[in-house]
């Protein structure tokens, strides 16, 4: 398939994860990748791959926090490709978690990073696409969004992206903008190495929660992204679109539970 042939995508934190996942399979349907990342060298290696593969990538060094340096990374992908058609904003951060014991700093670092370098990548691509009247934006938020699944400044953050996901959706949906989010659960990405650390069996916990019976791979967010971003998806705006293995539809060890003590 070739869905996003002449097409310019952006997508953040794609140095590894869901979002080298996504910016590879991009490339693979056509589109010139900005692969946009802190971390340079795996951005580097990112599109590297890619151009070796025969798309087309450009890395791009990012702090999706800051606004120069989104306004530079958003100047780099024009000036290389043309104007951006997708946005994929999927850098993200998860520090701290129980409230009491959160400091303002890890705080203020999950604010940033998840919800303002949406604010930010947002107010960026959003004139070009609006004055074509054309264009395609998909929020990485979570099931923590949805629910209370613990991590709570990282929760609370994703929330507002999916607020924020909304609220542009209804406004700039007319005049030929879509914008929507996806909501993973559990994901194998290296945002759970400090974690991992400490407990190298926290995967394998974890997917007993699960009906599914696995936590999801960087490859299971990446189709429905590039879903979302897609002529496939024409007529869905404001959405987001949980990806989770069936973790939100039922609280799993309450229902075995719940199960045999009816038996």
């Amino acid at each position: 398939m070739s869905r996003f042939r002449e097409q310019v995508v952006i997508v953040t934190g794609a140095g590894s994860g869901i979002g080298q996942a996504t910016a590879t399979a991009f490339a693979a349907e056509g589109g010139a990748v900005i692969i946009a990342d802190i971390d340079a060298a795996r951005a580097n290696a990112v599109a590297g791959d890619i151009r070796a593969d025969g798309g087309r990538a450009e890395a791009v060094h990012v702090d999706v926090a800051n606004s120069d340096s989104v306004t530079a990374m958003t100047e780099r992908a024009v000036a290389t490709f043309g104007p951006v058609d997708v946005l994929v904003n999927n850098a993200a951060t998860a520090d701290g978690n129980d409230i009491l014991h959160v400091d303002e700093q890890q705080w203020d670092r999950n604010q940033q990073i998840v919800l303002k370098s949406v604010y930010l990548c947002c107010r960026q691509v959003l004139p070009s696409m609006l004055e074509r009247g054309r264009g395609a934006i998909v929020n990485v938020a979570s099931v923590n969004a949805l629910g209370a699944y613990s991590v709570m400044p990282y929760s609370a953050a994703k929330a507002g992206v999916v607020n924020l996901t909304q609220n542009m959706a209804a406004r700039y949906s007319r005049h030929g903008v879509r914008i929507n989010a996806v909501c993973p659960g559990t994901v194998r990405t290296p945002i759970f190495d400090p974690l991992l650390e400490r407990d190298p069996k926290l995967f394998e916990n974890v997917a007993q929660l699960y009906p599914a019976g696995r936590i999801g791979e960087p490859a299971d967010i990446a189709g429905p992204i590039l879903f979302l971003a897609s002529a496939d998806a024409a007529w869905i705006t404001g959405h987001a679109l949980v990806v989770d293995g069936g973790l939100s539809c039922g609280n799993l060890p309450f229902i075995e539970a719940a199960s045999a003590a009816m038996d």
